[in-house]
């Protein structure tokens, strides 16, 4: 069920389904909610109650009067859970999703019941990503939103991604050009948390595609090793929007990680 809620101003709209132990679902870029439909129902059966926002300005969240930082959209996200009335979550954060997912943990880390952190990294962005940021918006200026899509979409999918599959993220992507921008923006300043991984003390699943072109299963599994009990699973044959190219191998690490943990938050 599509619901919204007003926080500090700012307009969220979210899927929010099932019960149980909540379990928060926080999107890559630059999908919206609807990315995570192969995920829920599988979380929804395992007796979770699923709660997948849209940030501002992507899908169904109206855009905000200002652009929103990482830090400023995890604020926003504790607020969600305020209003829900729900102390604790397991939080799942893919790609940009991942990067508010570890601003929580620095931020709310009491917040948290487990963590799953998938396709993402702690590090800032490099130089070459940098300019990669750059170049991203001056195509959506010159040659527009479809073809910034065109060009972007599979590179987060593994090289060898049937064409099917391209189509559907290429279908599940946000169009609107300062909404792109502004999560660009987002993405790119973003703080270094690497060295805040080893502060992290809930029960944390370090999840990646073996063909990730974005974050490296190797980076990941080096972000694994400097979480305290981490487990890292790596999905073969797939790239960074794991979720969606093979969402029974990611539902299945996700429901045993969130299934191992000892308290039923």
């Amino acid at each position: 069920m599509l619901r919204r809620e007003q926080i500090d101003g700012v307009e969220i709209a979210f899927e929010d389904g099932g019960a149980g132990p909540a379990v928060v679902l926080l999107h890559p870029f630059p999908l919206d909610h609807r990315g995570w439909s192969d995920n829920t129902p599988a979380l929804v059966a395992a007796g979770y109650r699923v709660v997948a926002p849209d940030y501002p300005g992507f899908g169904a969240s109206p855009p905000p009067a200002a652009p929103l930082s990482i830090a400023a959209l995890a604020h926003l996200m504790v607020g969600l859970l305020d209003r829900l009335s729900l102390p604790r979550a397991a939080v799942v954060g893919e790609s940009m999703g991942g990067y508010i997912a570890l601003a929580l943990a620095a931020e709310a880390r009491s917040r948290l019941a487990a963590l799953v952190l998938a396709d993402t990294r702690a590090a800032a962005d490099s130089m070459a990503a940098l300019a990669g940021r750059a170049t991203a918006i001056d195509a959506i200026g010159a040659r527009g939103v479809p073809a910034y899509l065109d060009q972007s979409i599979p590179r987060l999918l593994a090289p060898d991604a049937p064409a099917a599959t391209v189509a559907r993220a290429r279908s599940l992507a946000e169009a609107k050009p300062r909404s792109l921008l502004d999560g660009i923006a987002a993405l790119r300043d973003r703080p270094n948390r690497t060295a805040e991984l080893g502060a992290i003390a809930c029960p944390t699943l370090v999840l990646v595609g073996s063909a990730d072109q974005v974050t490296p299963a190797a980076e990941m599994r080096q972000m694994a090793a400097a979480i305290a009990g981490a487990r890292f699973v790596e999905l073969a044959g797939v790239g960074h929007l794991s979720n969606l190219e093979a969402p029974d191998a990611f539902n299945r690490a996700v429901l045993e990680h969130l299934n191992s943990v000892g308290e039923r938050w």
